[in-house]
């Protein structure tokens, strides 16, 4: 009861540091570009005495739209940074929640609700097979049988439930089960309805026409020692040589261990850079991505009806006020954002110029803090700024959180990330005799020789990071 208490006297005071304006910069400060575009295009819905400036406006009539932050607003901004980092989270949700609430009209919910329906939907693994067996003839039973396979079936192809389990479940005799299942796994994907990897594999074999090959045989008979790369096990007990099984083992590794992800939906990898890195006369300049993001000012319309002397109720100056007051704000709390942001970038182009000249391996230690402080904001307001929001330049386009990691110190004296240390043992990894692969203490001695100073304990920490197998799991015969 005690702690709840103190939760609640502390999320109370936060409430209280926090006002509803504070929330909106520090939602605006922390939004992706896709998002951001879309947030002002429903502030704009709800506001209306915001509006676009004109594609041909003057440079005047923009730096006035988008004039700098007073110190006012700028200390008010940094009230967040003043608040303990164990509060981001709760901070973050208390702002979405916030704003979300406050979006508004009927007509942006059906616009939303329309955007949405028009989202194409991809076919999912079960659908699919749904749609073979009805291309099948079946008798009810069967179907029904056939049905519950399916649904049993997960995203990766594998069956999740025994045939005993389903009969027992169902009423079905558990014979019909392994019969229709039987017919499931001739279906598309080859190996889906499989119960394990090792029938998953059994299945693809068969499907081309291996059945008595090699590879069946090494699958059914040997599928731990191949998992565990015991080839000269395997050699051993079949009598052949380790070459043999080396060549059935590259063979078997082309069949596909999860079938049903042929079925699963892309990543939604597309992404609208924030910043824009290019080098022009020898010098790496930084622009915004400005298009994105309408220009926004005051109505002068408005303006005019609270400056004029025309007769008008006092609720309806009120409502102008308020949404002009509110309006200005939106304006300087984007303009913040986008000067926060636009100095992040500054400190990364400089101090990250042999990234940008030379790619990923010549990527330097940094951190927030250290950008923080050469910028003047607190450390959070840094993490805030670069969460979400990607840089083009000429090495590709990269998450701004990319250029903050920790690093080492070379015996030259060098600073080397961690990043950069990770890409060289990739190199080396990738440029080792397949019959003679380097162990993690092999690596550790060739950086060392190099002027990094490594654990061996870190390298196999970084090679976990980087999908690669211990070397014994690399050997090629």
């Amino acid at each position: 009861m005690a702690a709840q208490g103190m939760q609640q006297r502390q999320s109370l005071a936060l409430q209280q540091v926090l006002s509803p304006q504070l929330q909106q910069s520090l939602l605006i400060l922390q939004t992706p570009l896709l998002e951001l575009r879309n947030l002002v295009q429903q502030e704009m819905e709800t506001n209306p005495v915001l509006e676009e400036l004109p594609e041909d406006s003057g440079a005047n009539e923009r730096s006035e739209a988008e004039a700098s932050a007073d110190e006012n607003f700028r200390d008010e901004f940094e009230k967040l940074a003043s608040l303990d980092e164990e509060w981001r989270d709760y901070m973050a949700q208390s702002a979405s929640s916030n704003f979300d609430g406050r979006r508004g009209s009927k007509e942006a919910d059906e616009k939303r609700q329309f955007l949405f329906d028009s989202i194409p939907v991809q076919e999912t693994l079960q659908q699919n097979l749904i749609a073979q067996l009805n291309q099948t003839v079946l008798s009810a039973d069967d179907r029904k049988a056939a049905e519950l396979i399916i649904g049993n079936i997960d995203d990766d192809g594998f069956l999740q439930s025994t045939p005993e389990e389903m009969a027992l479940n169902s009423g079905i005799p558990q014979d019909d089960f392994e019969r229709v299942l039987g017919l499931i796994q001739t279906f598309y994907p080859a190996g889906v309805g499989a119960r394990d990897l090792r029938e998953c594999l059994l299945i693809q074999l068969r499907r081309q026409g291996k059945e008595h090959s090699l590879e069946h045989r090494i699958v059914s008979e040997h599928m731990d020692d191949l998992g565990r790369h015991r080839f000269l096990e395997i050699a051993r007990r079949m009598a052949i040589s380790v070459e043999d099984v080396q060549k059935a083992a590259d063979n078997i590794a082309r069949l596909n261990p999860r079938p049903g992800q042929v079925f699963a939906a892309a990543p939604q990898n597309y992404v609208l850079p924030d910043v824009i890195v290019e080098k022009v006369d020898g010098e790496y300049q930084i622009a915004f991505n400005n298009e994105q993001i309408p220009h926004l000012r005051i109505s002068n319309l408005y303006k005019d009806i609270i400056a004029s002397g025309d007769a008008q109720t006092s609720d309806v100056k009120d409502y102008i006020r308020d949404k002009i007051r509110s309006g200005k704000f939106l304006i300087r709390s984007i303009h913040q954002r986008q000067q926060t942001i636009m100095n992040i970038a500054q400190q990364i182009v400089s101090r990250q110029r042999d990234f940008l000249e030379h790619g990923p391996s010549h990527l330097k230690p940094m951190t927030m803090a250290e950008v923080a402080e050469a910028v003047g904001v607190h450390e959070t307001t840094v993490s805030r700024a670069v969460s979400g929001k990607y840089m083009a330049t000429p090495q590709g386009v990269f998450e701004m959180k990319y250029f903050f990691t920790g690093g080492y110190q070379t015996a030259t004296g060098e600073s080397l990330s961690n990043t950069s240390v990770k890409q060289a043992i990739l190199d080396l990894v990738k440029h080792e005799s397949g019959s003679a692969p380097l162990s993690d203490h092999e690596i550790v001695e060739i950086l060392s020789e190099r002027g990094i100073p490594i654990a061996r304990r870190t390298v196999a920490k970084y090679r976990s990071e980087l999908n690669i197998l211990p070397s014994h799991m690399r050997r090629k015969y």
